[in-house]
């Protein structure tokens, strides 16, 4: 069952042009020129109950806009978004019910009270029973392992624990549909895996249906088989996370340690080099010369140990965004 179903959604914003210097205000007051630009450009797609999707592009793609528009604090320009049959621009106090909205970089807690104050707020408003929100916290807390955190200040606690309390407070009401803009931003290595952790116990669990987008492609990775890629406000990707290294990548990476040393002019005839010193390296191939180029290595360099590797996926997204960018720039 499709719970998110999205066709051509499109967000246009104006915005105020004006020219620099006293004389461009004073102009403005008069006369003022505006620009149109289209956050979301007629996307589609369409979410499965229970899929965990990873939703990325760069800065100003369109991926918190969409999910804003997903979550009801947006009216879309044209075009037309339905959650669980419901149209999120109507707010229906049934559709509020079904989902979260967790962004890395807004708050929701009350700085200078304990975090367990806005829990209490939350409870309120979604009705929950007082039962389920003891069972609830209960959980929440020790997954994310706070419990003896929660009558602390929020301003006295580390932003990992604030983002753990965050959580906590978009959790309180159950909800099967989760959107999360950057749940790990500005968090250590640490915190982070504790953060996906907790987002893939979550979505097994209560078979929730979740949209995440991040920067960091570990969050990614991890989490999601399933990436949407978006970039000017459309899509340019849509498919399994996996078969993005195939379509996209046409190179491999061999990387090569040396019994003796070896020189970079005697690398240069087999491949690009993408890293260097004496006694290691790792070289670009591609994927149609892999094997002769690797038997060749074998046979002519001394080598003592040889790995062959997939470029890493932050390289490949790079690579689809400025293919992408030739494509528009062409038109």
């Amino acid at each position: 069952m499709n719970v998110i179903e999205v066709k051509n959604l499109t967000k246009v914003y104006s915005t105020h042009q004006k020219t620099p210097g006293l004389i461009g205000t004073i102009k403005s007051f008069f006369h003022r020129k505006y620009k149109e630009i289209k956050a979301v450009d007629g996307i589609s797609f369409e979410i499965a109950e229970g899929e965990l999707v990873g939703f990325i592009g760069p800065n100003g793609a369109g991926k918190t806009t969409t999910l804003k528009i997903l979550s009801g604090l947006l009216y879309p320009t044209s075009g037309q978004a339905r959650i669980f049959g419901y149209i999120p621009s109507k707010r229906e106090s049934q559709f509020q019910k079904q989902f979260a909205f967790v962004a890395g970089q807004k708050n929701q807690l009350w700085w200078d009270l304990p975090a367990y104050e806005t829990f209490l707020l939350n409870k309120e408003i979604y009705g929950v029973s007082d039962k389920d929100f003891k069972e609830r916290i209960d959980y929440l807390s020790e997954m994310l392992d706070i419990s003896d955190l929660l009558k602390t200040q929020v301003k006295k606690l580390s932003l990992g624990q604030r983002m753990k309390a965050e959580l906590i407070t978009a959790l309180i009401h159950q909800p099967k549909v989760l959107f999360l803009d950057e749940p790990t931003i500005g968090l250590d290595v640490v915190a982070q895996k504790k953060m996906r952790d907790f987002i893939k116990n979550y979505n097994q669990k209560f078979d929730a249906t979740i949209i995440l987008t991040s920067h960091y492609m570990g969050d990614v990775e991890e989490l999601s088989k399933r990436v949407i890629i978006i970039d000017k406000g459309r899509i340019i990707y849509d498919g399994q996370l996996s078969k993005i290294v195939s379509k996209f990548a046409k190179h491999k990476i061999i990387s090569l340690d040396f019994e003796k040393e070896i020189s970079r002019s005697q690398l240069k005839s087999f491949g690009k080099i993408k890293d260097y010193d004496k006694f290691s390296s790792k070289i670009e191939i591609s994927r149609s010369q892999i094997i002769d180029t690797t038997a060749r290595i074998l046979r002519e360099l001394p080598v003592r140990d040889l790995a062959i590797e997939e470029p890493p996926i932050e390289e490949i997204i790079r690579i689809i965004f400025m293919k992408n960018q030739v494509r528009l720039g062409k038109k």
